[in-house]
């Protein structure tokens, strides 16, 4: 039953490890927006 716990763990560092990704992607995305707006006002 060990490995049940052990793939839900692996399962649970890899969904982080995307999400994290995702967020850094969106994040990047987010301040090269503002930058353009902020470039798009001045």
């Amino acid at each position: 039953m060990w490995y049940f716990a052990w793939i839900l763990g692996v399962l649970l560092a890899c969904s982080f490890g995307i999400i994290n990704a995702m967020w850094l992607e969106v994040n990047e995305q987010m301040d090269r927006d503002a930058d353009l707006s902020e470039d798009q006002i001045h």
